[in-house]
């Protein structure tokens, strides 16, 4: 499993939908990539907040966006500070 697999995954990850194998790589993953740490990390704090205020919709495209930025941050190909 990569970082673009676990991020596409992490849902199911947290609420138990994955098969055993899967949630067996996708921990693997886990244990040798401190940025995905961070990032599941990162998604339960958020849920759980959101979570406390009510459900919060965010437009598709804007989760688009929020998942092809970080999958670009992921892999080190983020763009130069100021470019969207």
């Amino acid at each position: 499993m990569n970082c673009a697999e676990l991020i596409a995954v992490i849902l199911e990850y947290l609420e138990g939908g994955l098969t055993p194998e899967d949630a067996a790589e996708f921990e693997a993953h886990l244990a040798n990539c401190p940025p995905c740490r961070a990032y599941l990390a990162t998604y339960r704090r958020a849920k759980a907040m959101a979570a406390d205020v009510g459900r919060i919709e965010i437009p598709d495209e804007m989760k688009e966006r929020l998942r092809e930025f970080l999958l670009r941050r992921l892999s080190g190909n983020a763009p130069a500070s100021g470019a969207s």
